[in-house]
């Protein structure tokens, strides 16, 4: 999987460009569903990541990019799971997320917040 240019509201896998939220499972790419956890968004002011969402735990890391300014919340719930998986949790800035996933993709699934 190649991970091309990020800025602001646009990514490129492939060379295909996203400009919402995504999820790599097992090298599947899918959009990001944020309905589940849109009722925690008057909470932390902005939509987090929670463990409503379909969350890839069949890998041995996970890393969130958090968007450019790391505005992404991810609820402690999502720790906690993945600790209980025994996944290993990366929550970085979107760049270093994508930077750890051009270094070592393996046995690695991603969720990217693109948008801020």
């Amino acid at each position: 999987m190649h991970f091309g240019k990020f800025s602001f509201g646009c990514l490129r896998i492939d060379g295909r460009p996203f400009e919402h939220d995504v999820v790599i499972d097992r090298g599947e790419i899918r959009d990001r569903k944020k309905k589940p956890s849109k009722k925690f968004r008057d909470d932390f002011g902005h939509t987090p990541l929670s463990i409503a969402e379909d969350i890839p735990s069949k890998c041995s890391q996970l890393v969130i990019g958090t968007g450019t300014y790391r505005r992404l919340p991810v609820m402690k719930e999502v720790e906690r799971q993945a600790k209980r998986h025994k996944v290993k949790l990366l929550i970085l800035p979107t760049i270093k997320a994508i930077e750890i996933l051009r270094e070592d993709p393996a046995d690695t699934n991603v969720i990217i917040h693109v948008t801020c």
